[in-house]
């Protein structure tokens, strides 16, 4: 296929499968469960995580809102918001992380990514994303979206960029764990 570089992508999928291997020890140690809300990855985060063994004690599921009115309907993001703010942006992708927990009771732990891989981006939306991760608080069930980060991505064409966006949610989602007691 035109644009893909096989021996990069290579490098990413190993790169990928080694996140979700920590990723998976962490949520096992932890004893987290994970719910995730994916927009532009389309499902990728999960099924990575999924060719992990054992996953499913810790991965409840994947909420793909590829269109607005799925992240209206199922997560509760209102349309005033995404009017305001578009899909590309930080409030979306916090109440994207909240409204998976929101629907999801049996998970404590949720991440969000929403953003544009082009092409026919606006300029200042092309391969921007962000990324949210929210907790559940075990003691009274309040939700609080903990972290948000905007990630540029860099790579040319949409693949390897859903691909850098997973890597993103990832990466985020190991931070988050890391630094919890």
């Amino acid at each position: 296929m035109r644009g893909w570089d096989s021996g990069a992508m290579h490098a990413v999928d190993s790169e990928m499968d080694a996140r979700c291997g920590l990723l998976a020890g962490l949520l096992t140690e932890t004893g987290r469960r994970l719910v995730l809300a994916e927009s532009c990855t389309a499902g990728l985060v999960a099924a990575s995580l999924g060719r992990v063994p054992g996953i499913s004690r810790h991965l409840c599921g994947s909420l793909v809102t590829y269109r607005e009115a799925s992240k209206t309907s199922w997560l509760g993001v209102p349309p005033p918001v995404l009017l305001r703010h578009t899909a590309v942006s930080e409030v979306v992708a916090r109440l994207m992380a909240s409204g998976a927990l929101t629907v999801t009771p049996e998970a404590d732990l949720a991440a969000s990514v929403t953003g544009h891989l082009g092409p026919d981006a606006p300029p200042e939306q092309d391969g921007l994303i962000y990324v949210g991760v929210a907790d559940r608080q075990p003691e009274t069930g309040e939700i609080t979206v903990v972290k948000v980060r905007r990630c540029r991505l860099i790579s040319g064409s949409r693949g390897p960029r859903q691909r850098e966006a997973a890597l993103c949610v990832l990466a985020l989602l190991l931070e988050h764990l890391e630094e919890r007691p």
